[in-house]
Order: C-alpha cells, then structure tokens, then sequence
C-alpha cells in the first residue's frame, strides 16, 4: 500500500477549518461591515433612511452627478434595489434625476439641499463608527489598513471606478 502523499499535497490551499474564520479576511470583513451598518440602523429609522438610501446619499455628497450605473458601483448596490431608494429619496425631495446631456437615455442623479441636510445629520454617527472601529490603533495603521484595502478593491473591482 502507497502511503506517500498525494503529487499536489504540498501545494493544496489550506481550507477554511486550517485558516479559521478568524483569520479569513473577508468572514472579518463582512463582520465588521454587519455591526457597522448595525450601528447606524436606529439613526437610519429616525431619518427615515435605509442603508441603500444612505448610501446613496454618501456617494452623492461626494460624486457631482453620477450616472446611475456608476451610482450602483459605488453604493455596492444592485440596481434594482437602488432604483427603489431612487424613487424614495426622489418622493422625498432628497435627490434629483436628469437625463444626462450626452445621452437623453442615460440618467444622472444629483443630491439636493435637503438630502444634503439629511446627510450631514447622520455623518457624525457615521464618523463616530468609524472612529469606535479604529479605537486603540495607531494613525499609522490606519493608513496602512486603508491602503491595503484600496488594493484589494483594486484587485478584485470589475468596473474602472
């Protein structure tokens, strides 16, 4: 009986039991994302907002009128979820959409004052999560966690933005 170890033995990724979900980046990902959205779901309900909603006002502080496609990369959104937020946030006199000047059957979406507003009201809950998940760590390590992250999302983004 051969009880050598298999040709490709040596070169087998570990599985998820040998890492442990400790050590498996994006289970700690998706941890640290689920108890930050957490965190800001009482302030959400109160402003009326949803996660997708919120999202789409953070973009749309930070991006001068994006085409709704670009809307759905950068929210991490699927479209139909956020035409749903659209509307809501359109009802709502939160945002604005305008056919896009280059091409009448493109959309873009632009923030108005009151979504503005809204948004600056929810920010310092926001700032405050993040900085709770950044308590004890140096500045430095910050920095290099974010530009690790930036990478990553370098790596693995299927759309140029």
């Amino acid at each position: 009986m051969n009880t050598s170890p298999p040709p490709n033995a040596a070169l087998a990724e570990p599985t998820l039991a040998d890492i442990g979900l400790a050590n498996f980046a994006p289970y700690l990902l998706n941890r640290i994302m689920g108890r930050y959205n957490a965190s800001l779901r009482e302030e959400l309900s109160d402003l009326g907002l949803t996660t997708a909603k919120m999202r789409a006002l953070a973009v749309l502080t930070t991006l001068d009128a994006p085409l709704i496609g670009e809307l759905a990369v950068f929210t991490v959104t699927d479209l139909s979820t956020l035409s749903r937020a659209l509307d809501q946030l359109d009802s709502e006199g939160l945002i604005r959409r305008r056919s896009d000047p280059e091409d009448s059957r493109a959309t873009r979406v632009e923030i108005a004052d009151a979504g503005r507003a809204a948004f600056a009201r929810l920010w310092p809950q926001m700032a405050a999560a993040q900085a709770r998940m950044f308590r004890g760590i140096p500045e430095v390590e910050r920095l290099a966690f974010v530009a690790t992250l930036q990478k990553m999302l370098t790596n693995i983004r299927k759309h140029e933005i």
